[in-house]
């Protein structure tokens, strides 16, 4: 088996960890009351664990407030649980099959506590991105070690390697800059 190096697989590798830095990020909350924020939330439902948007359907009544809408009526309590241990700092009330989250106004703490977590979400995407690289270089490697390609080569591709994952980095860095600026604005 021949290993083939392939710099536009390796891209989109660490595009997939920046999408998913900028999904994570976007269930952080600002302000205003949003669907998106419950969207990183998976729920103990039939065995396995599911997106609570394949469970529920999430609303937004008011600017304030989201309304979960659970279709089935023996998995209210999980979706309950789901949401206060997500750590978003929310308790919803259960009006039967209906869950409201009234979000209170952030304070400072809370809004520190974001900016951490959002910083968290942001490490674990440099982190995969680093992974990604890793695999390229070690295929380089395996290719140099079996002559496939000269030293020469192997130097220009591990340079595109490390501007590829340069510049998947600074796009993380990027959407977490904004993410923070939105979360400490009053």
């Amino acid at each position: 088996m021949t290993t083939v190096f392939d710099l536009n697989d390796l891209k989109r590798r660490m595009q997939g960890a920046v999408s998913t830095v900028k999904h994570e990020l976007g269930g952080l909350r600002t302000g205003r009351a949003s669907a998106s924020l419950l969207e990183p939330i998976h729920v103990e439902a039939y065995g396995q664990s599911m997106p609570i948007n394949q469970v529920a359907t999430i609303s937004v009544p008011e600017p304030r407030m989201l309304s979960i809408q659970v279709w089935d009526k023996g998995m209210v309590a999980a979706v309950d649980k789901a949401i206060r241990n997500a750590n978003l700092g929310l308790s919803p009330a259960t009006e039967g099959q209906v869950l409201r989250i009234r979000l209170p106004e952030l304070n400072e703490q809370r809004r520190k506590e974001l900016v951490k977590v959002a910083h968290k979400y942001a490490e674990e995407g440099r982190i995969a991105i680093r992974h990604v690289r890793r695999d390229g270089l070690d295929v380089l490697k395996k290719m140099i070690k079996d002559k496939a390609i000269g030293e020469d080569d192997e130097k220009r591709h591990e340079t595109e390697v490390q501007k590829a994952t340069d510049a998947a980095i600074h796009e993380v860095d990027q959407a977490l800059a904004v993410k923070e600026k939105e979360i400490m604005q009053i």
